[in-house]
């Protein structure tokens, strides 16, 4: 069989030129269905998530207690950030806020993920909206995990507090900001001071501290011997000083004999020290005198004949005394009532009648 007959039909059943049209028809059918379900070539965009650790500084507390994990912004179509860890410390009678963020967008060139308009760079400055809130703050660290690097630090802290105060600070008080737990008090010695109406308090304290980038922070500041630190519970407000980082202890306790030694007394003064005197800490005995020595200070005085001589005064009063003192072993030495016990530093006795202050002559081991 032909082909194409003499009276042009294909096969002898259809006129060539029909059947190009058919054809022509069933092309532009394809490309149109091609068109409206697939035609369009473009993909789309690639997108990421990175976190980020945003510090919002201090907040008022119904700021606080309205943010919540999971909580979402969306700055435009194209970014999505999620708080997924909070981190609260108190400060300046509110409280810190740090959040740990993941903050989706589509990647850049340089493989970056891009939020609200640019990458998360530290120090740049985010908002979060809610229908609940509104705050500001600036990413301090970015990183892979959805959590801050949170940990239970223990640190020792010592403090002058007023005496009723001291009484009422007890192991097991917690310092909590918006219902979490930011600090707990472990262990507390309070000792007398020369002031009747004062103590001083010395407390092994966990505190829920996070890591940036320069180390261990709490309440916007760095953990670190020498640093301030506040910490209100629902009875009192411990305001001291950090001793100690990373020694959640206050130390053994054992017992020193040491002697003591006071220069140009008066002489009613020098007397009413006595052996057998004691300083008490509740039940505790902190220290014991065991034996007093009282002899004239001596003074040079110049005769009527110019000579010089070394004579007793005549009211005035060196006295030695001996005593034993509860101290507590601690990784820096020997410590009395919270201050280094060694040859040369002060102590303070409250022996009831009398407060000592004299200089260690020896520690006996």
């Amino acid at each position: 069989m032909e082909l194409i007959d003499d009276e042009g039909r294909l096969f002898g059943a259809v006129n060539v030129v029909d059947a190009l049209v058919v054809l022509l028809v069933i092309a532009v059918a394809v490309a149109g269905v091609a068109l409206a379900f697939g035609g369009n070539s473009d993909t789309a965009p690639d997108t990421e998530t990175t976190y980020a650790t945003l510090d919002l500084g201090v907040q008022e507390s119904y700021i606080v207690e309205a943010i919540q994990e999971c909580d979402t912004y969306e700055p435009d179509g194209s970014s999505t950030l999620r708080v997924t860890d909070v981190h609260l410390t108190p400060q300046d009678g509110n409280a810190r806020v740090a959040l740990r963020v993941a903050m989706e967008g589509q990647v850049n060139d340089q493989g970056s993920v891009v939020y609200g308009g640019a990458p998360p760079r530290l120090g740049r400055s985010l908002t979060i909206a809610t229908d609940r809130y509104e705050v500001s703050g600036q990413i301090r660290d970015v990183g892979e995990s959805d959590a801050l690097a949170r940990t239970q630090q223990p640190v020792v802290i010592s403090s002058t507090l007023a005496a009723g105060t001291a009484e009422a600070v007890t192991p097991g008080d917690e310092v909590r900001v918006a219902g979490r737990t930011t600090a707990q008090i472990e262990e507390v010695t309070t000792y007398a001071t020369g002031n009747t109406t004062q103590r001083r308090v010395r407390a092994a304290v966990t505190l829920d501290a996070h890591r940036q980038q320069d180390g261990l922070r709490f309440g916007g500041q760095p953990l670190r011997r020498g640093q301030q630190i506040t910490l209100p519970t629902d009875e009192y407000v411990l305001d001291g000083q950090i001793d100690h980082v990373g020694d959640g202890t206050l130390g053994e306790t054992t017992t020193r004999t040491v002697t003591l030694r006071m220069e140009d007394v008066r002489e009613d003064y020098a007397d009413a020290i006595e052996p057998r005197m004691i300083e008490r800490t509740g039940d505790t005995t902190v220290a014991r005198v065991t034996a007093v020595d009282t002899e004239p200070s001596l003074i040079i005085a110049t005769g009527d004949d110019g000579t010089v001589n070394v004579v007793d005064h005549p009211v005035n009063r060196d006295v030695t005394i001996r005593a034993d003192l509860q101290v507590r072993e601690t990784a820096a030495g020997l410590a009395f009532k919270g201050e280094q016990l060694r040859q040369g530093t002060t102590v303070v006795l409250d022996l009831g009648t009398v407060s000592v202050e004299a200089e260690v002559v020896t520690v006996e081991r």
